[in-house]
């Protein structure tokens, strides 16, 4: 048996590419207490970034709020929802604007895959489109891609967020290739677990999280259905001749 030789790579933005989350939940912690205020919800302690990230790392703010809903028993109109995902985008991109820095040595893996053009190359976010592209703009990463930036708040006909698969299913649609021939890179269980119910090859990356927490995070990507776990972008070239061999 013949399997299609891999000619795409879709990445992830936030925590892949930039490191994009810190300053992201700093931004929306704030905003998520407001609206907990307004719906007279009884937090045991207000939100802030960090516990934000160890919730829903890998999901938008409109996947948050859904989940938010569902856990406090509130609801929101679809015009308060909308208002509050523009204020949470613009508070964020002005952060991005002033603070963001592109991941360790993604940068060098870019402008190798972008020289040699074997690969073609895409952006798969959660995050809305006008977040990601000031994300990669801000960096010099936008070059790499073109129009191939995909959000799955934005990009889809139904707004959504990972774990579901759906913006990698677009994305692929898009691009004309199948799930054999591309491999994802991404670093939270929810993205994973996107783009392998999507059938694709995850690379798990586990390069922005402290060393007293990779361990747990590798085996939280492995179980979610990883192939390979990377630490460093530079490991890149070597887990993805691993993922080739497998194919063979």
């Amino acid at each position: 048996m013949t399997f299609p030789k891999i000619s795409t790579i879709l990445l992830d933005c936030d925590n892949t590419l930039v490191l994009s989350e810190t300053l992201a939940f700093e931004g929306c912690a704030d905003l998520i207490n407001e609206i907990a205020a307004s719906k007279s919800v009884p937090l045991d302690e207000p939100f802030t970034g960090p516990t934000l990230i160890n919730e829903f790392v890998g999901q938008n703010f409109r996947g948050m709020m859904v989940s938010l809903q569902k856990r406090y028993g509130f609801t929101m109109t679809d015009d308060e929802l909308e208002s509050y995902v523009r204020r949470e985008e613009d508070v964020v991109i002005a952060k991005i604007k002033e603070k963001l820095v592109p991941c360790d040595n993604v940068t060098e893996v870019l402008e190798k895959l972008a020289k040699d053009g074997q690969y073609r190359l895409a952006v798969v976010s959660s995050s809305a489109l006008r977040r990601v592209k000031a994300s990669i703009e801000k960096v010099g990463q936008d070059k790499y891609f073109g129009e191939h930036v995909y959000s799955a708040a934005t990009s889809l006909e139904k707004p959504t967020s990972k774990p579901d698969p759906a913006i990698y299913l677009h994305a692929m649609k898009k691009m004309g290739v199948k799930a054999e021939e591309c491999v994802a890179v991404e670093d939270s269980k929810s993205g994973t677990l996107s783009g392998t119910r999507a059938g694709i090859k995850v690379i798990g990356y586990v390069g922005p999280y402290p060393e007293d927490e990779r361990a747990v995070m590798e085996k939280t990507l492995t179980e979610a259905g990883a192939k390979v776990i990377m630490k460093d972008w530079k490991e890149f070239w070597d887990v993805l001749e691993e993922l080739k061999r497998e194919s063979l």
